[in-house]
């Protein structure tokens, strides 16, 4: 089994201790346990399995800066109430956007009505576990002031406007959340939480004058649960710079070949097939319903012995960490894969109670709004034992995938079209010409087994990455070392 103190990632068990945070009243801090109890006992009136209160307070805004100006900028509030009731496979879910008794209890009658077999509920005492923190964050962004920044975004424009006379379009953004959430549920169990969120994006177009006016676009990305210290490691000139470089050695990309071949896929953002291809067959819902290929198979090979697939919840200031999930379970770090073989799912309570097993701490939802589902967090490949160059040496004729657009997934096929942003072609072990047009297109599970390099360079993503599901979105976070897939097919316009 790999190590994942081999991945260069930092985890933190210390307690919250943010100032800003902890001294910021909200609509949340009038939710007292006693409150919260009548609630309960409203919503198991009728009989249920389990139940379960999820109050949110967000607070969030934007900026774009485009043709060096200000273009847009935007704040607003979220706040809600969800109350989930379970009775066998069924849910009964109401949320209210006031938070008044009357309109709360309504919300708590109403989740309750799919349960019909009366009975009476029992007494709740609530009690609030202590939780570790993932992303201590003493100032979130939402505390500095506009102007700085908006001055981020203008040193960006500046930066990526400086470096070459061929780019002649920048845009900038920044998005930032200060999100609260308190929990409580039948057995209870009560937790508050704050998560920050900061999110930084410049986007660049290049023009080359003559053969036709080439013209290619670059971006760069990133953030996760931090303040505004992430600019200190992250500056927006880099990411400025990184969108630059991205346009340019695009700007002379040729046609993609076509056909079965070898791919290499880079460190760090190439994840997001991972994310795709694999991790979403691996959460327990689809798995339960029979509707992935992974179902029934936890302790069977379904990858290259050198593959281990973590989902890891507490990854310090990752953008998918969480101290607490969407229903009370702590983050935690799961074993998916491990050396190949199946070991586990992601799961839900919903999930896991119907499958006899334990939630997971993967229980997720975008808001008070919806109920939650098994959801990812960060997932990524572990490394392995192969230098990068030496994976590439490997290769005579083959695919250098750096950088991913939108693909689609089937998740019970596993069945994958994924488009490449930034690719090159390898030639005799070196990369060589830039690649437009490039497809990778093949399946998840089968992928996976192909898998006959792994390289000893994990990177997590410093990517903005935001997971879909059934109409939800949540934050998530990527990674990967090097991988070598001995065959797969490229889609492109030369065969």
């Amino acid at each position: 089994m790999h190590d994942v103190a081999h991945v260069d990632v930092a985890r933190s068990q210390a307690e919250p201790s943010s100032d800003w945070s902890a001294q910021r009243k909200t609509p949340l801090s009038a939710i007292t346990d006693e409150i919260a109890r009548r609630l309960l006992l409203t919503a198991l009136s009728r009989g249920g399995d389990a139940a379960d209160l999820f109050f949110e307070y967000s607070d969030n805004a934007s900026y774009s800066y485009e043709e060096e100006k200000v273009k847009t900028t935007s704040r607003g509030v979220t706040l809600g109430l969800g109350v989930r009731v379970l009775q066998g496979e069924a849910t009964g879910y109401a949320y209210t956007e006031e938070l008044t008794d009357e309109a709360m209890q309504h919300a708590a009658r109403t989740a309750a009505q799919i349960a019909a077999s009366g009975g009476k509920a029992p007494p709740v005492d609530i009690k609030w576990p202590p939780l570790p923190t993932f992303y201590s964050v003493p100032v979130p962004s939402m505390a500095a002031p506009p102007e700085d920044k908006l001055a981020l975004l203008r040193r960006a424009d500046r930066t990526a406007r400086a470096c070459d006379s061929r780019i002649v379009k920048v845009n900038a953004g920044l998005s930032e959340e200060w999100r609260e959430i308190r929990l409580f549920t039948a057995d209870g169990r009560a937790y508050r939480d704050v998560q920050p969120l900061v999110r930084f994006v410049v986007s660049v177009v290049a023009e080359q004058s003559g053969d036709g006016n080439k013209r290619q676009g670059g971006s760069s990305s990133g953030g996760g649960r931090y303040g505004m210290e992430y600019f200190d490691a992250h500056s927006p000139e880099s990411h400025a710079q990184e969108a630059v470089r991205v346009a340019l050695a695009m700007l002379d990309a040729k046609e993609a070949p076509a056909g079965e071949m070898e791919v290499v896929l880079a460190a760090g953002d190439s994840g997001i097939l991972l994310h795709e291809a694999v991790g979403h067959g691996l959460e327990a819902d689809f798995n339960r319903k029979k509707a992935s290929n992974y179902a029934d198979r936890v302790g069977q090979p379904v990858a290259s012995s050198l593959c281990t697939v973590v989902d890891d919840g507490t990854l310090s200031g990752s953008r998918g960490s969480i101290n607490v999930d969407d229903e009370g379970e702590p983050g935690q770090r799961n074993v998916l894969i491990e050396n190949g073989v199946l070991r586990a799912y992601m799961q839900d309570a919903l999930s896991a109670r119907l499958m006899g097993t334990n939630p997971t701490g993967n229980g997720r939802r975008e808001s008070f709004r919806v109920a939650p589902m098994p959801r990812m967090t960060n997932t990524y490949l572990l490394p392995g034992p192969h230098d990068p160059q030496e994976i590439l040496a490997s290769v005579k004729r083959g695919v250098y995938a750096r950088r991913f657009s939108g693909g689609q997934v089937d998740i019970q096929s596993g069945d994958f079209v994924f488009s490449l942003t930034e690719g090159y072609l390898i030639e005799d072990g070196r990369v060589t010409a830039p690649l437009k047009g490039v497809q990778l297109i093949g399946n998840g599970p089968d992928v996976l087994t192909k898998v006959s390099m792994l390289g000893n360079d994990f990177v997590l993503s410093d990517g903005s990455w935001t997971c879909g599901k059934e109409g939800q979105s949540v934050p998530v976070g990527i990674g990967t070392p090097t991988v070598k897939i001995a065959a797969i097919t490229v889609g492109g316009t030369k065969a």
